[in-house]
C-alpha cells in the first residue's frame, strides 16, 4: 500500500501566519476586496495556479479545496485551474444539502470529461448549523447525515448509467441519471466522527478522512469504520488531514511554529475557541480537546503540535520536526492503515516546496512513494554528450 499525498488550495485567502486567512474572509460576513488585510494573499487565480503548479511540479496527487461560505466555489476554481495543469487531480469539497444529487452527479461527470479524470469528491455533510442555514439549510445535525446517506445512494444510482428511481425522506428521483456517466467514477472521500456519520461512512465512501488525532486515536476510528464497513460488505481505505512545518532540522521546524503561536494574541485565541465551541461537529470537539484552549503542552504526541487549532476550524493539527522526524510519523500513521495524506501549511506555496523537496524524497527512499524521476540535470546526456546548461538566468 503506497503513500498518496495530496496538498490543500487555499481559496480563502493565505499568508505568513494562523490568522491571515481568518482576517481576510471574516468568515464570508464581512469580505472587503477594496482593501485587503495587510500581508494576505488574496485568492485569485494566478495565486492559486502557483500554488497548483508547484503541487504538480513537486509530485502531489492532488489539491483539496474547502467548501463555505467564507471561500471560492471550489467546483469553479478548480476546473479553471485544470486548464493550467496537466496530471494534477482536485479534490473538490461540496455540501450535499444545498446540491441536487441528480445535478451533482452531472457536473462530476461533465467535470471528469472535461479534465480528462481528474476529479476527487469530498463530502462535507457540515458541523455549524450558522453556516448551514447561510445556504437555507435548517436540519439538525443527524437528519443532515441521513440526507448525505440518501444524497449518495442517488449520485451513485444516476452513475449506473440507467435510468434510477428513488424514493426517501429528503429526496424522491423518477428516472434520474447521467447521459454518460463518468470515466473512471470520481473517489469519494468522506469525513465524520458521531454515531450518525460512521454508518454513512461504512455504506458509501471510498476514503474515510480524519483530521489529525494522536495515531491512538486515528487507530481507534479505523477500527471502527473498518468494522462498520465489514458488516456491509466494503472495503473502505483511510486517509488524514494534517498541516506540515517541516524543515532541514528539528530546531528550525519548531522555532517555525513557535513563530506562527508569538503572532497570535490571547484575544484572537479567545474568540476563535468561544466560536469553535460552539460547532456541532463531533470532529471539531475533538479537536478542541487536544488543547483545550491552552498554549501549554501543544505537542500532544510526538511532532503533533496542536497549536493550529487554536484559531483554525477543522484541521488542528501540523507535523512539526525535520524532514525525517515528519516522514517518521507519516510512516507511523501509514502502519496503522492509513494511505492518504492531505496536507497544508503557512503559507501554502512555500510549505509546499519544503515539503517536497524535504520529505517527499525521504519517503521515496522509504519504499513508501514510487521513486521521483532524476532531474533532466543529473541524468547521462543521449550519447554521452555533456548536458549544456545556459549561465546567467
Amino acid at each position: 500500500m503506497s503513500v498518496h499525498l495530496h496538498w490543500f488550495l487555499p481559496t480563502g485567502g493565505d499568508g505568513r501566519t494562523l490568522v491571515d486567512r481568518h482576517a481576510y474572509t471574516d468568515g464570508g460576513v464581512k469580505r472587503s476586496r477594496i482593501a485587503p488585510v495587510s500581508g494576505v494573499r488574496a485568492p485569485d487565480i494566478d495565486y492559486l495556479t502557483q500554488i497548483a503548479k508547484a503541487a504538480e511540479q513537486l509530485g502531489f496527487e492532488a489539491v483539496l479545496t474547502p467548501t463555505g461560505t467564507w471561500c471560492e466555489d471550489a467546483w469553479l476554481t478548480t476546473v479553471a485551474l485544470a486548464q493550467h495543469t496537466e496530471r494534477l487531480k482536485f479534490l473538490v469539497a461540496f455540501r450535499p444539502g444545498v446540491i441536487s444529487p441528480v445535478l451533482a452527479a452531472q457536473m462530476a461527470a461533465t467535470y471528469q470529461r472535461i479534465t480528462r479524470g481528474r476529479l476527487l469528491l469530498n463530502v462535507v455533510t457540515g458541523g455549524d448549523s450558522t453556516e448551514q442555514r447561510r445556504f437555507g439549510d435548517h436540519l439538525d445535525h443527524d437528519r443532515r447525515y441521513a440526507r448525505t446517506d440518501e444524497f449518495l445512494s442517488v449520485v451513485r444510482g444516476v452513475w449506473s448509467g440507467q435510468p434510477f428511481d428513488f424514493g426517501g425522506e429528503h429526496y424522491q428521483v423518477e428516472g434520474g441519471l447521467t447521459a454518460l456517466p463518468p470515466d473512471p467514477l470520481p473517489e469519494i472521500f468522506f469525513g465524520g466522527s458521531s454515531a450518525a456519520a460512521g454508518p454513512v461512512a461504512a455504506r458509501h465512501t471510498d476514503v474515510y478522512l480524519t483530521w489529525g488525532e494522536p495515531p491512538e486515536q486515528v487507530k481507534q476510528k479505523i477500527d471502527w469504520i473498518r468494522g462498520l464497513a465489514e458488516k456491509e460488505g466494503r472495503t473502505v481505505r483511510f486517509g488524514i488531514r494534517l498541516h506540515t512545518i517541516s524543515r532541514d532540522s528539528s530546531a528550525e521546524a519548531w522555532a517555525t511554529a513557535n513563530r506562527l503561536l508569538d503572532d497570535l494574541s490571547p484575544e484572537t485565541v479567545a474568540a476563535a475557541q468561544e466560536a469553535l465551541g460552539r460547532s456541532e461537529s463531533v470532529g471539531q470537539q475533538r479537536m478542541l480537546a487536544l488543547h483545550g484552549g491552552s498554549r501549554d503542552d501543544l505537542e500532544i504526541s510526538p511532532n503533533l503540535w496542536a497549536g493550529v487549532g487554536l484559531v483554525r476550524g477543522g484541521a488542528g493539527t501540523a507535523l512539526v520536526g525535520s524532514h525525517s522526524d515528519v516522514a517518521d510519523r507519516i510512516e507511523e500513521y501509514h502502519a496503522l492503515g492509513v494511505e492518504h495524506f492531505v496536507l497544508s501549511g503557512y503559507p501554502h506555496l512555500e510549505e509546499a516546496y519544503w515539503f517536497g523537496e524535504g520529505v517527499i524524497p525521504d519517503l521515496a527512499a522509504r519504499g513508501l512513494l514510487p521513486r521521483t524521476p532524476a532531474s533532466p540535470l543529473t541524468r547521462p546526456a543521449v550519447g554521452g554528450a555533456p548536458l549544456l546548461v545556459a549561465g546567467g538566468r
